[in-house]
Parts: structure tokens; sequence; C-alpha cells
């Protein structure tokens, strides 16, 4: 037995015929940067997410960056972050100056817990920035709510959740900015990098415009200093070939889910809560484990395939020494660190396949 974690080539070989047609469009077309492809894209991607408007991108992390600039946050500001993410959150905010503030996640979803974001708020906070992390979303009424209450921005981190739904509508507009990535692995993956913003705000959706092209909306007249952030065409193709699959492959995605809830449970594992107002895109599946390392070894000798998401906190790497965080900070994160482990999860595993994770799962835990 030998399951990989993902399969990345999979997609591709399903849509072959349209993603090399959808190349070939591009190549024959002429215009490799920005233009009708990205356009055309950008269109199916705000009516997809439901939002008014769609910006492609270079990648997820300028997504981040270019959302904060449009809001004017920057060097004494402050912006509330999980504490419990990938650093690409973090990363965002000190790129543009401002200072991250971790709060603790709710010990069930792993997300950003709304109820311990008040301790948090300062007169220096400027905005909120949520993460619906591995797909699941985060509970955005309450965030919106304190927002709201304090005169505060809020940018949401969707890189993992192409296609989830919180209260019955899709992520992508319910907030000020929605960021995306299309990196490879992601639910809608390009074939390299790629990322966009979503929104219903017609001011941010064209400062953004701005931003991503060197500060300029008029070729040699720039406005502001801005970036070179712009979605590929060629990569913008690809993603068109993909995303009248989306719900698709998250039906996939979901099947194998509630195959794991089903065969895992009583195996020892904590397993995924999902609350009822959710519907997770499952980006991954993620478990819980006393002997997590342990687990995973014996999972590698099995043949499955595991990945950790995510072995080490931002506020643990050196990359954030200078924060000054102790090391009993933080806890919640810290022990989610040493616990969670990414069961295989993507559209094109088969059943079978999720059937033996479930059966090399038990024993393993045993």
């Amino acid at each position: 037995m030998n399951i990989p974690f993902l399969d990345l080539g999979a997609a591709y070989r399903e849509l072959k015929t349209e993603i090399d047609a959808a190349i070939h469009r591009v190549l024959d077309s002429g215009w490799y940067i920005l233009g009708p492809e990205v356009e055309a894209f950008e269109a199916e991607w705000a009516a997809y997410c439901e939002a008014d408007h769609a910006m492609g991108l270079a990648n997820g992390l300028d997504a981040l960056i270019l959302a904060l600039r449009a809001l004017n946050i920057g060097p004494g500001d402050e912006v509330i972050v999980p504490s419990n993410t990938y650093i690409a959150t973090w990363l965002a905010v000190t790129a543009v100056g401002a200072r991250p503030v971790p709060v603790e996640p709710d010990p069930a979803t792993h997300n950003i817990d709304p109820a311990r974001i008040p301790a948090a708020i300062t007169p220096a906070t400027r905005a909120l920035l949520p993460v619906h992390l591995y797909g699941q979303p985060a509970d955005l009424d309450p965030i919106l709510a304190l927002a709201r209450q304090h005169g505060l921005a809020v940018i949401e981190d969707a890189a993992q959740a192409h296609g989830a739904r919180y209260k019955g509508q899709r992520i992508g507009a319910h907030s000020d900015i929605v960021c995306w990535s299309f990196y490879p692995g992601k639910n809608l993956g390009a074939l390299g990098d790629g990322g966009a913003i979503t929104t219903n705000r017609a001011d941010l959706a064209d400062r953004i415009r701005v931003l991503r092209n060197y500060g300029s909306r008029v070729k040699y007249v720039n406005e502001v200093q801005g970036v070179n952030s712009r979605l590929d065409p060629i990569q913008a193709a690809v993603l068109r070939a993909k995303l009248p699959h989306l719900d698709a492959w998250t039906d996939r995605r979901r099947a194998i889910a509630a195959a794991y809830a089903e065969g895992l449970r009583n195996s020892g594992l904590i397993l995924p809560h999902v609350p009822n107002w959710a519907a997770p895109a499952w980006h991954l599946y993620v478990v819980r484990a006393t002997d997590r390392d342990g687990l995973q070894k014996r999972l590698a000798d099995a043949g499955v395939g595991t990945l950790i998401h995510y072995p080490i906190p931002p506020h643990m790497q050196a990359a954030y020494a200078d924060l000054g965080f102790a090391p009993q900070a933080l806890p919640l994160a810290r022990q989610l660190a040493g616990d969670v482990l990414s069961l295989p999860i993507g559209p094109h595993l088969p059943m079978a396949d999720a059937a033996r994770v479930v059966d090399a799962s038990r024993v393993a835990c045993a």
C-alpha cells in the first residue's frame, strides 16, 4: 500500500484536454500580461464567490499584503491574527510595517476564537485578520460585530477555503476584503503561483488594481508606490479550466471526510469538529493525537503519506524572535502544533484508498 498525501498531477490528468487547450489559447493570443484571460477569470471567480469584484494577483501572500495596503495599514498599527496559522498571515502584517497581535484558537475548530479577541483590541488596532484554517470557516458573525463596534476592518485569509460556506453563503464577500491563494496544492490550484482578492467594495477593488500594477492605471502614470503582482494569463486560463469542476471536487473531499469521520470514530484520535453553520471545503483533514510523531511514523511504515500543518507556530519562529514572546506564550497554538496530523484528502483520492487510510490509522492507534 502506497497512498500519497496528495497527488498533484491528478487534476491535470483528469482535465488534460481542457487545460492544454486553455494554455494554447493564451499562447496563440499574444497577450501575456493581464488582458482578457485574466479579466474573464476575475469575473468568473467573483461570481463563484458571490462577490462584486475579484482581482487576480501573483500569489496569496501578495493578496494579504495588498489588502492591508489598500486599507492604509502600516507602521504603528496593530492587526489581530490567529496564533494558530501558517506564517504567511503574520508575514503580510509585518511586511507593511504593522504589528501582528495573536489570539488563541477555539480548540474544537482550531480557528481564531472570537471570544478572545476583545482582550487583544487596543487603540492601535486597525484590523482583524481571521483565517479559514484547513478550509473550515471561521465564525465570522461575532468577528464582524466586533469590527463594527470598534471601527475596524476585517480581512479574511481564505487561502484554504475555496468553495466553503458560512451559514449558507460562500466565503468570498462577508468582510471588507477576502484573500485567496491558487498555489498548486489548493482546492483550486494553478500550475504555479497565483492569488486573488474578492470584495464588494468598489473603492478597495479600484485601489488594489492600481497597487498591483506599479501604482498605475494609465501606462507611465503612477499614482501611488505600487508593486508588480499580476495573475499570469496562463495561470488564469488554467484556473478557468478547473473552476467548473471545483464543486464536484469539493463533494469528493466531503465524501472522504465523512468516511474518515465514520471510520475513525472511537479510534482514540480527536477528529475535526464542524459547527452546524459551517460547510467546510476540506482542504485538509486534520486529526489530533497524543503520540502524533509516533502515529505519523507508523502510518508512513504502512505506506500512508501524512503532513503536519503546522509544526512550529509563528510566534516560535526565529523570524519573529524580535516580538519577544516568552517560551510559554500562546499555549493552545503550541499544543496544537505538537498534536495535529493531516491525513490524505483530495478530490482524486480513491474511496478504496480512504478506507485503507482508516484501517491503517486504527491499527496505528491500537
